[in-house]
């Protein structure tokens, strides 16, 4: 029996002289008669129909369901090869009986070189998030740090996003918090602006960050603008890598300004190099030899895994994240982390040096495919001594902390989970809860909300907003909007996912749409890292859920229960568990009353802990109706102008933008602000507070 190589390895050793006639022989050699469908013996006979018109290069292929979705993305040096070793009889893993069994058809991209192929396969396992693949999920884009290139005195900022805007992108940052740091010692070491364009150009004076040491005063001349680009040149200098060659020049500039007796100048850099010196000496590890890298740990533990990233930049730990990517059981660390390295990197800048905790197979081709797509020379290794093997060991603890308390929390959730079922007579422990919510001020903007959580915590990918359309319910109708939202979600449900079908495989919720962490969340929301990564534990089976939930919240009391219990009912759903949560007498936390059809409106203990679980939910799905309000209300007033406002005409809109500057500093000024702005007397300034401070109703 020959033994099958690595999945992601081309089967060198099988080299026939005839590839169709080998199909054929392969064909022959199964149990003859009818097989039925969906046994392994119909995928070989798939994947040798498919072998005929196979590329015999380098590329991509895609095994593909008989519902046409990808079961599995993966390349190969010769996709001919490759897909031919799948019709052996013996060899293969269960993982891979299962993807041979399931496949129907097949498809081929070829490529130019192999490295290419390496590219597109993490470009289209990120992009279609096929089951048998091991999947990064990211639904958090990192932030970066971006010197700006459309102005004559360059901007510092904090960035986000789509890298639209010219400019030069430092990163990324594990964390917000990690960038505000640094550019706050940077405004200390190089004085460059943060202010935005609008605040820049109504400058009549310098503001207080020139006051302070953290400006040099470009917009009113402080320093001239060929001054303030070697003040920029030497900022990017820095963060590209430079650190210390920087600090060798500003003291010899010191020294300089010494010795020629200007000793106010050589304070200011002696106050500047300080400044570098504390960036490099508050960060927990600082490599000595290793300017920039990204260092990555593997562990695995009770059929789950954890990759921990430490970036380093400029020789200053810029933080770390640790990620739980869905893969299957049978993987060991060095498969997981080959496959998730080259997804890693798709929409990300790689840096010089990748550090692992294992090598991986195909790191050669790694690191050449990851040059070609940098445009300059990365290296992959596994450390074995020094400074940098005590880098990686560090990871790997980190690693090893983050999955523990991963599955502690796993294992806690599974409590609540039961106490739910229990608490209110459920068939079995939810899978799937629902929770909705209603935001508007005075019927304006009215949104909908909906959040889904289960054994993993907050499911992200599931949360739906719905913005309320219905011209006939009267603004501020709360059970008016409550009927448009769930007979919106549970018609479209019915339709799509109709109850009997076997459940569809939802989609994996990737890591990466902001954390709940840098959003608004909720006091008493589900643990830090349950909510950096809402991905479950379990890779397989368990993404194989049914849309339909187990239990719906509605926030709301008996009036709000009946209303959705009507909706349910005229669409002839009877068998879906509904609660309405009441706020206690003073909207009292601990107090909630929880009103159940054909059961008397109850309390639970104070102190029990699916009180608490019940009031998170509650809240996430309060802070994401208000959030999805707040976007539809900051977007009609963008659209429409502050003459939104009531009070606000041309005039005062060009009174408040030439005081402020920009809207989001309207938005965040105090009352006391608004009415020193010239013709805003206090009724208006009172109406401008009040438009953008007001809480919504739910």
């Amino acid at each position: 029996m020959i033994a099958r190589p690595p999945l992601d390895q081309p089967d060198d050793s099988f080299d026939p002289q005839d590839t169709d006639d080998e199909a054929a022989l392969v064909l022959e050699t199964q149990a003859e008669g009818e097989v039925s469908p969906g046994t392994l013996a119909t995928g070989r006979e798939a994947i040798a129909r498919a072998v005929k018109h196979a590329p015999s290069g380098p590329g991509v292929y895609r095994m593909i369901a008989a519902d046409g979705t990808v079961l599995y993305v993966g390349k190969a040096k010769s996709i001919k090869k490759r897909v031919l070793s799948y019709t052996r009889l013996v060899g293969h893993t269960n993982r891979i009986a299962r993807m041979i069994a399931a496949t129907v058809s097949m498809e081929f991209v070829s490529t130019r070189t192999e490295s290419e192929a390496l590219l597109l396969e993490a470009n289209l396992v990120k992009q279609l998030k096929p089951r048998f693949n091991v999947l990064l999920r990211d639904d958090k884009s990192f932030p970066y740090i971006l010197i700006t290139a459309d102005h004559p005195a360059p901007q510092i900022l904090k960035h986000r996003g789509a890298r639209s805007r010219p400019g030069h992108y430092y990163g990324p940052f594990a964390s917000v918090w990690a960038v505000d740091r640094t550019i706050n010692a940077l405004q200390r070491a190089f004085l460059l602006r943060s202010c935005s364009d609008s605040y820049y150009e109504n400058r009549t004076r310098p503001c207080l960050l020139f006051q302070i040491k953290r400006c040099s005063g470009p917009c009113t001349g402080e320093v001239s603008h060929a001054d303030y680009a070697e003040l920029v040149r030497e900022a990017r200098a820095f963060l590209t890598g430079r650190s210390r060659a920087v600090k060798e020049e500003l003291a010899r500039e010191m020294e300089a300004a010494s010795e020629a007796l200007e000793f106010e100048r050589a304070g200011r850099l002696r106050d500047r190099l300080a400044a570098l010196s504390a960036v490099q000496g508050s960060q927990g590890i600082n490599p000595r030899s290793v300017e920039e890298a990204d260092v990555f740990a593997c562990y695995q533990q009770g059929g789950a895994t954890c990759i921990e990233v430490f970036f380093f930049r400029t020789g200053q730990n810029w933080g770390n994240r640790a990620y739980y990517p869905r893969a299957d059981k049978s993987l060991d660390e060095r498969e997981v982390l080959g496959a998730f390295i080259a997804q890693f990197y798709e929409d990300k800048p790689c840096p010089r040096l990748i550090l692992l905790s294992h090598e991986v197979e195909e790191q050669a081709l790694i690191a050449e495919a990851l040059s070609e797509k940098t445009g300059s020379k990365v290296e992959i290794a596994t450390p074995r001594r020094g400074e940098k093997l005590d880098l990686v060991s560090h990871a790997l603890q980190n690693a090893r902390e983050a999955l523990g308390r991963k599955l502690a929390e796993t294992a806690t959730q599974a409590k609540l989970l039961e106490g739910v079922q229990e608490a209110f007579a459920l068939k079995g422990p939810p899978q799937r809860i629902e929770v909705y919510d209603n935001s508007h001020i005075m019927g304006t903007n009215a949104v909908g909300g909906m959040i889904v959580a289960g054994p993993e915590g907050f499911r992200k990918s599931q949360y739906r907003k719905f913005n309320i359309k219905s011209t006939d319910i009267t603004p501020g109708d709360d059970f008016g909007m409550m009927r448009e939202v769930l007979r919106r979600r549970f018609a479209r449900l019915v339709k799509e996912a109709p109850r009997g079908a076997a459940p569809a495989a939802e989609e994996p919720a990737p890591v990466a749409d902001a954390p709940l962490a840098n959003e608004e969340a909720a006091p008493g929301a589900f643990p830090a890292d349950a909510l950096e990564d809402p991905a479950p534990l379990v890779p397989d089976e368990a993404d194989a859920t049914s849309p339909w939930p187990d239990l719906v919240f509605i926030d709301g009391g008996l009036g709000q229960l009946n209303a959705a219990r009507a909706i349910l009912e005229e669409l002839g759903i009877t068998d879906v568990p509904l609660v309405g949560i009441a706020k206690g007498l003073d909207r009292e936390a601990g107090r909630e009353q929880f009103f159940i059809p054909g059961r008397q409106p109850f309390r639970l203990e104070p102190r029990d802990p699916v009180l608490y679980f019940v009031q998170r939910l509650r809240d996430e799905a309060h802070r994401f109706a208000i959030g999805s309000h707040r976007a539809r209300r900051k977007k009609d007033i963008t659209d429409a102008g502050l003459q939104a406002i009531p009070g606000v005409g041309p005039t005062r809109k060009r009174a408040l933008l030439r005081h402020f500057g920009t809207l989001k500093a309207i938005e965040q000024a105090s009352l006391a602000d608004l009415e020193h702005v010239p013709g805003i007397n206090a009724s208006t300034a009172q109406a401008i507070y009040g438009y953008f401070h007001s809480q919504p109703g739910r």
